[in-house]
């Protein structure tokens, strides 16, 4: 009662450069002043209780959405990344980010709880911005990490935006290293030391433009990338009997996207909006291997597309009521080569070669209902349908249909205490990549099988949230969630034509998952520390599944038991100085295959970093990733079975480590405009 009784008489719930109305908290440029941020993802991040969500990579448009607006419309591109498109956005043409929580009449929450909105100045000033980053690691490699151009401006009532970006970067998770194999057998343990060099190049250009087209606004945008990532490897055995192994990873990946979005008032409450676009990717993985004089191959080339078409009328009933109805129709397309060789002779992998094609359509209402100044209710009902086909080695047609209701309720039990209940239906969507074969031949998981005939995993979710604001842009968030599933997509076993047994993706039964979210904004104004702020969450998940080879109730593979991060930071406004440092907790995975399980664990690291801006032009930023980085980096463990895995029977233990250096990183900026 003490603690809640000063939290009271401290409460300021609203900042200076902040304001609410009707539960929406508008942060104004003053409240960003003392960190004076380049773009506005800088200006997110200071945001009490708000955390960036870039949306999924999932097909179609409505289920990709992330939690940010602009100029209350998502972005429509897909493959350019959210968080790419708010560091294009400079800080000095954001006029203000306002914060949706629970929902506010004219606002598509996108079936978030929380949902920021970022209003962008009116005019054509031509800005733009030209950097370099470079990041130099102790082992002696050195990359130019990015460069990037970037442009905007206006004529008129249109506006323009271009934008390229190219650099290269290494695989943080894997260096030199360190492997043992311990036989279950009593065989003698075999020990290598590996050199691991994993290299992603890129290169991407963007653009779009804007201008008033029919009584409405037309929206262009396109992207290009090219892609380049390897990641050559070589174990050499010391015991028993010593050896070297070679490996190699090579992925060549093209994406291209063309989309444009058009909006038109009709009336003064009803607005019409009309998306499309169209996405292709062309991708090539080339894995091989050579160990003890067998060579192996895999090789497997994709062609995916997606062309998408939605439309949406919106309609303010007033001003506390608002609703919209809309369809979304898309058309996907995958056609998957493979190919397996082991000393040039072809070996047999189900679903090697398939053509996946998917037509799926998807119709909704949603309405938003602010009942009184303390409640509000945002409901929707999605129907979904899906027409699934494949061709090759695998001939399959079906038809999925899921209605998917969603129910949120906002509670603002004072001004600073908010209460969220969701209750949802959600349905996940097929993973292309599921659908066909790839390789990981030097971890020792070897290849697994592609599997076209799943089907969507689907979740009742139910999520209670309540957040504290404290001080005077302190808050406090508690998340509760519960999701029953049904279809939980996992892995199990496929047979060859040769018998040979494979993991492949499957739908494995029932599950159960249970989260604890806690997330803390705290600046130290308050207590006579200006400058100072903490932010960091926790996530503690515990999920449950029958596994289908023991038979034995398990976690659901590749959920993270626990994730949480901390990052302080410290404004020094007199000197043009913003001093921080990151610390990103250890997390763990498991996957559970027919005949082994593979545990991922990755160490907990620190990143102090120091960021300078002698005035609006410039700004140097300088970080130690990795500072303090544990000896062991990165560990990969597999219990590996002679067989299908049975309870009571000892595993191989194979343990990979890798111990990645560490490194100096800068980056030099240049704003103009």
């Amino acid at each position: 009662m003490l603690i809640w009784a000063l939290a009271q008489a401290a409460v300021a719930a609203v900042p200076a450069g902040a304001s609410v109305q009707e539960g929406v908290v508008s942060y104004r440029p003053e409240f960003f002043a003392a960190l004076n941020p380049n773009n506005a993802e800088d200006m997110l991040g200071r945001i009490p209780g708000f955390s960036l969500d870039t949306g999924s990579s999932v097909r179609g448009f409505e289920g990709a959405a992330g939690n940010v607006l602009i100029d209350g419309q998502r972005p429509s591109s897909k493959s350019d990344n959210l968080d790419q498109i708010l560091t294009r956005i400079p800080a000095s043409k954001v006029e203000r980010i306002d914060v949706i929580r629970g929902g506010a009449p004219g606002i598509d929450m996108q079936g978030k709880t929380v949902i920021a909105n970022v209003i962008l100045k009116k005019g054509g000033t031509t800005r733009g911005l030209l950097s370099i980053s470079n990041y130099r690691l102790t082992d002696g490699r050195y990359f130019i990490n990015n460069l990037r151009a970037e442009a905007s401006g206006g004529f008129g009532d249109s506006t323009w935006e271009v934008g390229a970006r190219g650099g290269s970067g290494p695989d943080d998770a894997v260096s030199t290293g360190k492997s043992v194999l311990i036989h279950a057998d009593g065989s003698p343990t075999e020990a290598a030391l590996l050199d691991t060099k994993g290299l992603d190049m890129y290169g991407s250009v963007t653009g779009s433009g804007e201008t008033p087209v029919l009584g409405g606004r037309l929206r262009l945008n396109g992207m290009w990338l090219k892609e380049k990532f390897k990641e050559p490897e070589t174990q050499q055995v010391i015991t028993p009997d010593p050896e070297i192994r070679q490996f190699g990873f090579t992925q060549y990946t093209t994406n291209t996207e063309i989309g444009g979005r058009f909006t038109r008032p009709f009336g003064p409450a009803t607005d019409l909006e009309l998306v499309g676009l169209r996405t292709t990717q062309d991708r090539t993985t080339n894995s091989n291997s050579l160990v003890d004089g067998s060579a192996s191959v895999f090789v497997n080339a994709q062609a995916s597309s997606e062309a998408i078409g939605r439309g949406v009328v919106k309609h303010r009933f007033g001003s506390t009521l608002s609703g919209e109805a809309g369809a979304e129709y898309a058309l996907n397309k995958l056609d998957s080569r493979t190919r397996f060789t082991v000393d040039g002779a072809d070996q047999p992998i189900p679903a090697a070669d398939v053509t996946v094609q998917e037509k799926r359509a998807e119709a909704f209402v949603k309405a938003t209902w602010r009942a009184s100044a303390a409640w509000t209710l945002d409901a929707a009902l999605r129907y979904e349908t899906s027409d699934i086909s494949s061709a090759g080695d695998v001939v399959l047609a079906k038809q999925l249909q899921y209605a998917k209701p969603r129910l949120a309720v906002t509670w603002q039990a004072s001004s600073w205490t908010q209460v969220r209940l969701r209750f949802e239906r959600e349905v996940g969507q097929l993973d292309f990549g599921a659908f066909v074969a790839s390789s990981s031949l030097a971890s020792g998981v070897g290849i697994s099988a592609g599997n076209p005939d799943l089907n969507p995993q689907q979740d009742w979710v139910s999520e209670i949230a309540v957040e504290q604001r404290v001080w005077k842009a302190a808050s406090v968030l508690l998340t509760l969630r519960h999701y029953d599933i049904s279809d939980v997509v996992d892995r199990g076993p496929v047979f060859a034509s040769d018998g040979t047994v494979f993991d492949t993706p499957t739908n494995i039964g029932s599950g159960t998952q249970d989260e604890v979210h806690f997330d803390v904004t705290l600046p130290f104004d308050a207590l006579g520390w200006k400058g100072g702020m903490i932010k960091g969450g926790v996530t503690r998940r515990w999920s449950q599944v029958t596994d289908p080879t023991t038979h034995e109730s398990r976690e659901i593979s590749g959920v993270h038991p626990i994730d949480w991060s901390v990052s302080f930071t410290q404004d020094l406004p007199a000197r043009k100085l913003n001093a921080g440092v990151d610390l990103y907790g250890q997390f763990r995975r498991s996957y559970y295959r027919f005949n082994l399980v593979e545990t991922v664990k990755l160490q907990t690291y620190v990143r102090p970093f120091l960021e300078w801006k002698p005035n609006a032009q410039w700004g140097l930023r300088f970080e130690l990733p990795l500072a303090t980085a544990p000896d062991v980096r990165y560990r990969d463990t597999l219990q590996i079975f002679d067989g299908p895995r049975r309870p009571g029977v000892r595993p191989d233990i194979q343990d990979r480590q890798f111990h990645f250096p560490a490194g100096f990183y800068f980056r030099l900026q240049r704003n103009f405009g």
